[in-house]
């Protein structure tokens, strides 16, 4: 039967069998025993399809992947097998996975048995097919294939540190980053958020690292695997999408922070992390409160070294986050309250494609507002809204009005180009428009069920509007009009309903921004002491209204005058930095350039990174000298994740 027609007449019956297979069976997760949930494929639809993957789940999909990986240190790759776990339609002959930049040794059925397997044309956002062929599937069949294969020391999940890049200095260091489609640079499977898959690994390591990932750590020691050498064993049995498989390998210790909670870093920064990060434990709590149950056992967070391209990427059980949210006074915790509400919104509840990426971050940053109201107060979260806010209007301004969307059409881009503030701050924006006129209550007990009824199952707009409607409007005609669901979801922009929020403790704030920036006051007079972060960040980030260019609206006396008295070029909170370069590079302010070299060269947050490239190249003859410079010196540091936008920008040096 040809691959089309048979895609027509199994999808059904493959949906049904993934149900009736995955849905029996039980596992043991790290918060006691649990049924396994059904792989649900989304409901048929335009929204469901993912244009960035090869695969055909309605005629095979990965189930689970077991992996068997040797990590060479020296080589800069990861070799061994991978074992997947193959549900088919009845008749159904292949399957096909995604690659790029792996090479594929062989390909075998649980026999032992060659298969035959055959590599696509190389797409440059997409990697390659990797085609497997087999005998027919029967009814009801799960089959077992092992791929032996390798990575590449470019693989553009991966990073490789040496000891002089780690705060210790002594041992090498390696992390992944999957999201969203670079676990197919070191894992061959279906890489696709809609395909959601258990998985296990067996991973050899140096006897003097240690390695976590994203799951039941099963061997909390590591066990001997050869002369210098040690294997450590993982299982994670609820079913995931795949860009939430990760690895780190490093020189780590580990810091808990009650019994289901603890911080893993580099020994020297395990102190300071272990402080900063306390209140983790709070907020789980907060959040089980919130919106039910934390259904993956353990939370922990691993903090990276400096490179790590986020702030923080939720993979389950383990948060992996950007050591620059240790700023020594918990001002910057609010990230891991964004990535602990992702076991929720993401990691539970999925988007299908990276078309409706929003509903990962939209739905998180809403939820990680709300944790901070419940822990440090309605003032602070408000305060935190309004930043988001005006971040959402200068990102309105500056993107295409297609890209402004919530629900993104995606077809032949990078799906990185819908991860902006749009995704995140429009999203919990219309999530907050929803609470604020259905109401707390209604919307609180809608937002738990649908958690609950979703769970472990990819979701589209479609079905998200499918959702509220049901559970949420129900009929009623006069919400139905007041929410404007579709012109949130559908058109880009705000809606009429949109309101923005207002702090009363920026009032003060913007009364000294005026005095300084537009008065021409002393820097003497800013209140700094007297403010949070938040209210550092509202001063730093004032503008003139009007202002469309990086035309001098300072003097230089102005800027020498803020940097000395404020003592911006020694500031240790990373936000703060950043915005005060940000300032002071559109300025062309030649005594802020070391600072800039510094804070570059220190670190590699993208969020960081690439808008400070992109106001020195702004700056012409005056900054693109500057960019080129210290892009060369820092680019060795960067993640490709990171590495990959500058480039685009200054180009490799």
């Amino acid at each position: 039967m040809k691959r089309k027609t048979l895609a027509l007449v199994s999808a059904l019956a493959l949906a049904a069998a993934l149900s009736a297979s995955l849905g029996a069976c039980s596992a043991t997760t790290g918060g006691g025993s649990a049924m396994i949930p059904p792989a649900v494929a989304p409901a048929p639809g335009p929204e469901a399809v993912d244009s960035h993957t090869y695969a055909r789940p309605e005629i095979a999909r990965v189930v689970d992947v077991a992996l068997d990986l040797t990590a060479d240190f020296d080589a800069k790759t990861l070799a061994g097998t991978a074992t997947l776990d193959i549900l088919a339609a009845p008749g159904a002959n292949e399957i096909i996975l995604d690659i790029r930049n792996l090479d594929i040794k062989d390909v075998r059925d649980a026999a032992g048995q060659p298969l035959r397997f055959v590599t696509g044309a190389d797409d440059a956002i997409k990697g390659q097919p990797l085609t497997v062929y087999f005998p027919a599937f029967a009814p009801n069949e799960r089959r077992k294939i092992t791929i032996t294969y390798a990575t590449r020391p470019d693989a553009a999940a991966l990073q490789w540190l040496t000891p002089a890049q780690t705060a210790g200095g002594q041992k090498p260091y390696l992390f992944s980053q999957g999201q969203a489609i670079l676990t197919r640079t070191w894992v061959p499977t279906q890489d696709s958020p809609g395909i959601r898959q258990t998985y296990s690994a067996r991973i050899v390591a140096r006897d003097d690292l240690t390695v976590v990932m994203s799951a039941d750590h099963l061997t909390p020691n590591g066990e001997p695997a050869g002369a210098g050498m040690k294997a450590w064993r993982f299982r994670m049995n609820n079913p995931i999408p795949p860009y939430l498989i990760a690895i780190g390998v490093g020189d780590l210790a580990f810091a808990p922070f009650d019994e289901r909670t603890g911080v893993w870093t580099e020994p020297s920064r395990l102190r300071a992390a272990a402080w900063e990060l306390e209140p983790t434990a709070a907020m789980v709590d907060a959040a089980e409160k919130l919106y039910g149950p934390y259904r993956w056992g353990r939370y922990d967070l691993l903090v990276l070294p400096p490179s790590f391209p986020f702030g923080g990427m939720e993979n389950p059980k383990l948060t992996f986050a950007t050591p620059t949210i240790i700023a020594g006074d918990r001002s910057l915790v609010s990230l891991v309250a964004h990535e602990l509400a992702h076991s929720w919104s993401g990691n539970l509840v999925t988007n299908a494609t990276w078309n409706d990426f929003w509903l990962n971050e939209g739905f998180t940053s809403y939820f990680e507002n709300r944790i901070m109201e419940s822990i440090y107060g309605y003032d602070r979260a408000v305060q935190e809204q309004v930043l988001a806010w005006d971040g959402l209007q200068d990102e309105l301004k500056s993107l295409p009005a297609a890209d402004t969307r919530l629900h993104l059409d995606l077809t032949g881009r990078d799906p990185d180009d819908g991860m902006n503030t749009i995704a995140y701050d429009k999203g919990s924006a219309f999530l907050r428009t929803i609470e604020q006129t259905a109401g707390r209550e209604k919307f609180d007990a809608w937002l738990r069920g649908y958690f609950d009824r979703n769970a472990y199952r990819p979701m589209t707009t479609a079905m998200f509007l499918e959702d509220i409607r049901a559970h949420l409007v129900k009929g009623d005609a006069a919400l139905e009009n007041a929410l404007q669901l579709d012109a949130w979801v559908y058109q880009p922009g705000l809606p009429s309903n949109a309101k923005a929020p207002v702090s009363d403790a920026f009032t003060p704030v913007d009364a000294a921004a005026v005095a300084f920036f537009k008065d021409k006051g002393p820097a003497s007079a800013i209140p700094w002491t007297d403010w949070n972060t938040q209210q550092r960040q509202r001063f730093l980030g004032w503008r003139p209204e009007g202002l469309r260019s990086n035309a001098d609206w300072l003097t230089a006396a102005q800027l020498a005058d803020l940097e000395s008295t404020l003592n911006l070029a020694n500031e240790g909170n990373t936000e703060l930095t950043f915005a005060w370069l940000q300032i002071a590079l559109a300025h062309r302010y030649q005594p802020s350039v070391a600072t800039a070299e510094k804070f570059l060269t220190g670190q590699g947050r993208r969020k960081f990174v690439l808008p400070l490239f992109q106001t020195l190249w702004n700056e012409g003859d005056w900054g693109r000298p500057i960019a080129r410079r210290i892009y060369a010196e820092a680019r060795p540091l960067y993640h490709p994740v990171t590495a990959g936008s500058v480039d685009q920008l200054v180009g490799r040096p």
